[in-house]
C-alpha cells in the first residue's frame, strides 16, 4: 500500500500556505525591494514598481487575478466578522470558515466549511442576526447533497426582482423544447430552468397573480419549436386564443369538445406506445419525428366543475391517463386553476403533476392545493407573497424544495410577436 506523502501527513501545512497566498507574496516582494535597494540604491524601489508596471501591462490577466484575490479576501474579512460578531461559533471556539466564494446578480454566495458543534439548521434560525450583522438585505443558507460539513450562504443585497422581467424568447427566432426552460428568477438574481420532457406542470393562483403570464412563457416556449404540436384548451377562450394559429386544436368553453381532444390525444398516445413497442424503444427522443405534443389547459377548474356529470368525469379520468402515462410518449401536460382548493383539484390529480407552480394565494390550504399539504408550515406558502409583486410564486420540482422565483413579463402585443414568429417558422 502507498505510504502518504508529507502534504497528505500535514495537510494543514498547504491550508496555510493557501489561506495566506497574498500575504506571502507581499513578504516576497518586501524582500526584492529590499534586495534591490541593496543592489541600486534610492533606484531599486522605482526599479520594482516598474518592472510590476510592466508586468501587468504586458499580462493584464495577472492583474485581474490578484484584484480577485483582493476582493475575495475582503469578503472573507466581511463575512469571518460577521460569524464572531454574532458568536456563532463550534464546539472548540472556531467560527464556519469561507472555502470559495461567486458573485451573484444581486449579492454573494460564500462556499461555508461548518466546525464541529455546528450544522445547517443552527445556521438558519441565526440568519436574521447574521444579515443584521453584515447590513444587508438578507441571507439564506441551504445545504449541500454531497456533504452536511459545507453549506452555502448567499448573500442579498438588493431586490432580486424588479417591476418587470424581459422574457428571454423574445431574442429568439425558434426555440427548442427539449432545452431547460427559463421559467423565471430567482431570490438569488439566477435563472431558473426545468425541462419539460417526460414532465408535466400544475399551475395555480388567485385571479392576478400572474399565472396567466406565467402561462404564455410555456406557450411560447412550445410554440417556437416547429416540431412541438399544441393542443390548447381555454375555458374563458381569451388567455390562449393568440396561440391558435399555431395550435393543432384550440377548444374553447365547449366542454364535450374538450373531452373529444383529449379522446383524440389518448389515441395518439397509444399510437406512439405501439411505435416504441415495435421499435423495442422505452420512451420519444429529440430525434423522433413526431416531436413532442403539449397540452396546455387552462381555467381547469371549468373543466373539471362545470357542465354535466359524466362529461366532467370522463374529462377527469381522460386527464389523469394523460398525465400518468403521456410523459414517455412525449406528451407534456400544462394546467393552470384560479382560486385552487381540493374540490377543484383532488390530491390525485395534484400528485401525478411532477412540477408545480403556486403563484399568490389567499390562504395557506390553497397553497398547499398546489404545492402538496405540509409545505406552508415549513414556511412555504404562498399566502405570502406580496399582491404587488405580480408573476411571484413558489415552483416545486421534483423531490425538491419549494424555490421562489418571479416569471418573465409578456404584454399582449409581445405575445401576438412571438405568436407571428412561430406561425412563420412552421410554415403555416
Amino acid at each position: 500500500m502507498r505510504s502518504p506523502s508529507n502534504s497528505e501527513r500535514r495537510p494543514w501545512v498547504s491550508l496555510l500556505i493557501w489561506g495566506w497566498r497574498l500575504e506571502i507574496g507581499l513578504g516576497v516582494a518586501t524582500l526584492i525591494v529590499l534586495a534591490l535597494s541593496t543592489r541600486f540604491g534610492a533606484f531599486g524601489p522605482f526599479l520594482m514598481v516598474g518592472i510590476i508596471f510592466l508586468v501587468f501591462r504586458l499580462r493584464p490577466d495577472l492583474f485581474d487575478q490578484l484584484r480577485a484575490i483582493l476582493r475575495e479576501r475582503r469578503h472573507e474579512r466581511w463575512v469571518h466578522g460577521a460569524f464572531w460578531h454574532c458568536a456563532i461559533v463550534g464546539r472548540n471556539g472556531e467560527i464556519p470558515r469561507v472555502e470559495r466564494s461567486a458573485s451573484l446578480p444581486v449579492g454573494w454566495r460564500y462556499l461555508i466549511a461548518l466546525p464541529p458543534g455546528l450544522h445547517l439548521e443552527a445556521l438558519k434560525s441565526r440568519a436574521p442576526e447574521l444579515a443584521a450583522a453584515l447590513g444587508v438585505r438578507e441571507v439564506r443558507l441551504k445545504g449541500l447533497a454531497q456533504s452536511a460539513h459545507y453549506v452555502e450562504l448567499a448573500v442579498i443585497w438588493s431586490n432580486a426582482f424588479p417591476r418587470e422581467i424581459a422574457s428571454p424568447l423574445l431574442a429568439r427566432e425558434t426555440f427548442s423544447l427539449w432545452e431547460p426552460l427559463e421559467l423565471g428568477v430567482g431570490e438569488d438574481g439566477l435563472a431558473v430552468a426545468i425541462g419539460l420532457p417526460e414532465h408535466n406542470l400544475l399551475i395555480g393562483g388567485e385571479p392576478g397573480s400572474g399565472k396567466s403570464v406565467a402561462l404564455s412563457t410555456i406557450v411560447g416556449a412550445a410554440a417556437l419549436d416547429p416540431s412541438v404540436h399544441m393542443t390548447l384548451l381555454d375555458g374563458k377562450h381569451v388567455e390562449l386564443a393568440a396561440w391558435s394559429l399555431v395550435a393543432d386544436r384550440f377548444v374553447g368553453s365547449d366542454q364535450d369538445d374538450a373531452v373529444d381532444a383529449l379522446e383524440e390525444l389518448r389515441g395518439l398516445m397509444d399510437l406512439r406506445y405501439a411505435y416504441l413497442v415495435a421499435t423495442r424503444r422505452r420512451k420519444v427522443s429529440p430525434h423522433d419525428l413526431e416531436g413532442l405534443h403539449v397540452l396546455v389547459i387552462d381555467e381547469l377548474a371549468f373543466y373539471l366543475r362545470g357542465g354535466k356529470k359524466e362529461t366532467r368525469e370522463r374529462f377527469a379520468e381522460l386527464l389523469r391517463d394523460l398525465v400518468s402515462r403521456g410523459r414517455a410518449a412525449g406528451i407534456i401536460v400544462v394546467a393552470a386553476t384560479q382560486k385552487p382548493s381540493h374540490e377543484i383539484v383532488p390530491t390525485w390529480i395534484r400528485d401525478l403533476f411532477s412540477y408545480r407552480l403556486a403563484m399568490r394565494c389567499t390562504s395557506s390550504d390553497a397553497s398547499d392545493t398546489i404545492l402538496g399539504q405540509g409545505w406552508a408550515s415549513q414556511g412555504f406558502s404562498a399566502a405570502t407573497i406580496d399582491p404587488a409583486l405580480r408573476g411571484v410564486g413558489y415552483l416545486l420540482a421534483e423531490g425538491g424544495v419549494p424555490v421562489l422565483l418571479k416569471t418573465p413579463y409578456l404584454s399582449d402585443e409581445e405575445v401576438d410577436e412571438l405568436a407571428l414568429r412561430a406561425f412563420e417558422q412552421r410554415g403555416m
